[in-house]
C-alpha cells in the first residue's frame, strides 16, 4: 500500500498526475486535481513501434528504453500527455534579489539610476532587491541585458537538496511540506 501524495490516503494502485508542473502519485479520488500522466508499460510484449530487442531491454532498463520507445512513436497521441504552461517556463533563481543588488552595486548605480536606465519605477527595483516581488518576464529580460547577469535557475539544484534525504518512509506527501496559515 502506498500513500497518496495529495490527501495521504492509503492506495494500492496510485496514479501519476501532474499538478502545476509537479508529478504526484495520487489515489483515484485525487486524480481530478491534475492532468494524468500516462506511464508507458514496460511489459515484455512487443508493440507496433518497438522491436523485440528493445521491448526486452525496456523491461530490463525501464526508463531509458521506454523513453526511446515513446519518442520514436510518430502518432501515438494516446500515450502522450498534455503539456501545460509550466513545461515551457524557466524558473527564477532563488537568489535573484542578491544577484540584482550585487550587479547594480558592481556597476556603481543607485536604485533610482537603474530604474531610469530600465525605464521602470525605483520602487519596483527596491521591491525586487528586497525579494518582495518577482520581476515580470519583461523586467527580468531588461535586468539581464542591462546588468549582464542571468536570473534563471538553470540546473542549480541547491533548492532541491532538502528533498534528497527523504522521510522515514522514503517519500513525501503534501502534508509533510505545506505550512498552514492559521
Amino acid at each position: 500500500m502506498v500513500q497518496c501524495e495529495m490527501c495521504g490516503a492509503e492506495t494500492s494502485s496510485p496514479k501519476t498526475i501532474k499538478v502545476e508542473g509537479a508529478k504526484l502519485d495520487v489515489c483515484s479520488n485525487c486524480t481530478d486535481f491534475g492532468t494524468e500522466v500516462k506511464q508507458p508499460s514496460s511489459s515484455g510484449t512487443s508493440t507496433k513501434y518497438s522491436t523485440g530487442s528493445s521491448s526486452s531491454s525496456s523491461s530490463e532498463n525501464g526508463q531509458s528504453a521506454s523513453s526511446s520507445t515513446s519518442s520514436s512513436s510518430s502518432g501515438g497521441s494516446s500515450q502522450r500527455r498534455r503539456s501545460d504552461m509550466f513545461d515551457d517556463m524557466e524558473e527564477l533563481a532563488t537568489d535573484y534579489d542578491d544577484r540584482v543588488r550585487n550587479a547594480r552595486e558592481a556597476n556603481e548605480l543607485s536604485q533610482s539610476d537603474l530604474a531610469n536606465e530600465l525605464n521602470e519605477k525605483a520602487s519596483l527595483i527596491r521591491k525586487i532587491e528586497r525579494g518582495d516581488t518577482l520581476p515580470s518576464d519583461r523586467v527580468q529580460s531588461k535586468l539581464e541585458k542591462f546588468l549582464e547577469i542571468d536570473l534563471s535557475a538553470e540546473g542549480s539544484s541547491g533548492g532541491d537538496s532538502e528533498w534528497s534525504s527523504g522521510s522515514s518512509t522514503g517519500s513525501y506527501t503534501l502534508g509533510d511540506v505545506v505550512k498552514r496559515k492559521d
